[in-house]
């Protein structure tokens, strides 16, 4: 026994997560932004990029890339709070979201929801996820 627990039990007990959450992404003179559309803050990759350093110049989605890995792990980091979490599952959330991600339509922009979210971190972890609690 190595003493180091499987990170993906910690997904039943997180209990900061906003499933009503909405996060949307657009670009800004080329620039891609993403928001946290309940109190309408920027995300940035500065916390992520303290766990791990793909893209210090910011979020990409679309594509399997560095940008896209950056946006997954800040995604995951902010909606569970959880380092352990979006450390072990980032990777298959991009995979499985984030490289999917398409501003198209006429707002030109993603969005994402805390419930999307749910719903995929329980598809790609072993163990359910429980409810959000607030």
């Amino acid at each position: 026994m190595s003493g180091i627990s499987d990170p993906r039990s910690h997904v039943q007990s997180r209990t900061t997560a906003d499933p009503d959450v909405i996060y949307v992404g657009y670009r800004r003179r080329g620039r891609a932004i993403v928001e946290k559309q309940s109190d309408q803050q920027q995300l940035t990759p500065e916390r992520s990029l303290e766990l791990a350093n793909h893209s210090p110049s910011g979020f990409e989605w679309g594509y399997g890339g560095s940008g896209p890995a950056q946006l997954a792990l800040a995604l995951l980091l902010d909606y569970t709070d959880d380092e352990e979490v979006a450390l072990a599952e980032y990777k298959a959330f991009k995979t499985e979201v984030v490289s999917q991600l398409e501003c198209t339509g006429p707002d030109g922009c993603w969005r994402l929801t805390g419930r999307e979210i749910d719903a995929t971190l329980h598809e790609i972890v072993d163990d359910p996820v429980a409810p959000s609690v607030n």
